[in-house]
């Protein structure tokens, strides 16, 4: 509706992760270059965390579309699983053939020649799992059997574990020691920062076809960030509502007083009495501060 209003061919901040309007912020770059380097050495295991809305399914889809024509794929999604859903999805992400009601083990028998094979032809296998601090620990011990497929030199799969940050505190029960002895890299995906954020916001619009004319002034992006602390989810939604209130009010660029009114109807930056959230504090002493990686 507001898109030729402010010269853009398309809705800039659709809640959909895609990957054309990925922005390289210092974290997201420093997080994907880790991942790609982890996958290409073989290192096994990765842990990514990062609050809601901090942008980590569309650096998954940056990701599949960075690796090598030599890497196959596959994404896990649904989290709501047993041990056993677990291998079934792996073994259908992969296309690998096997017999309804065939015993766990002798799919993981077929997954580890399917593997193997791979290695023969030079092909890096990744799965990748997100949401994965919904997955019970018997379904993560189950993964960390998935990592134990290797030869003497090789990881036959690296694996991704991606989600929010009670993954990191659930990889610490005792009963998942060595799954956690296993992981070579985590990384914390923080929030962006001031400058990031409004680069952020104007990658997006020039993506979505805008000619360079200002759509917010100077005082609305600050209070953007002000707002959503620099979390992308966050941004989005507040600069989506933004346009759509700027259009109906004839408003070019849209100033701070838009981006107050429009703060106070959206619950998700309620966060005080007045509906500023809080300017982003550091983190306590044993947390990953942002962009913090750990071997």
């Amino acid at each position: 509706m507001y898109e030729p209003f402010y010269g853009l061919t398309e809705n800039p901040f659709r809640m959909t992760p895609d990957s054309r309007y990925f922005y390289p912020s210092a974290r997201h770059l420093d997080a994907l270059n880790h991942m790609v380097y982890a996958i290409d050495d073989r290192r096994g295991f990765v842990v990514i965390t990062g609050e809601i809305g901090s942008g980590k399914t569309t650096l998954s889809r940056v990701l599949f579309q960075k690796l090598g024509s030599k890497t196959k794929t596959a994404i896990i999604r649904n989290t709501q699983l047993t041990p056993r859903d677990l291998i079934e999805l792996v073994m259908d992400e992969y296309e690998i053939d096997y017999r309804p009601g065939m015993r766990k083990m002798q799919m993981v028998g077929l997954l580890n020649e399917f593997l193997i094979e791979q290695l023969r032809r030079d092909y890096n296998v990744v799965l990748l799992i997100d949401e994965a601090q919904n997955l019970t620990p018997s379904v993560l011990e189950e993964v960390r059997m998935l990592s134990n497929l290797e030869t003497e030199t090789d990881k036959l799969i690296q694996i991704i574990l991606m989600g929010q940050p009670e993954l990191k505190d659930k990889l610490w029960l005792p009963s998942l020691t060595q799954l956690r002895q296993r992981v070579t890299l985590h990384y914390h995906l923080g929030a962006m920062d001031g400058p990031e954020t409004v680069g952020y916001i104007l990658h997006r619009l020039k993506v979505a076809g805008g000619d360079g004319s200002p759509a917010f002034d100077e005082e609305a992006l600050a209070r953007i960030y002000s707002y959503t602390g620099g979390v992308p989810r966050l941004i989005n939604g507040l600069c989506d509502r933004a346009l759509l209130t700027g259009f109906v009010n004839e408003a070019k660029p849209i100033g701070g007083a838009v981006i107050d009114e429009v703060a106070r109807e959206l619950p998700a930056l309620v966060d005080s009495p007045d509906g500023m959230v809080p300017e982003p504090q550091g983190e306590s002493a044993d947390a990953p501060s942002d962009g913090e990686k750990t071997a």
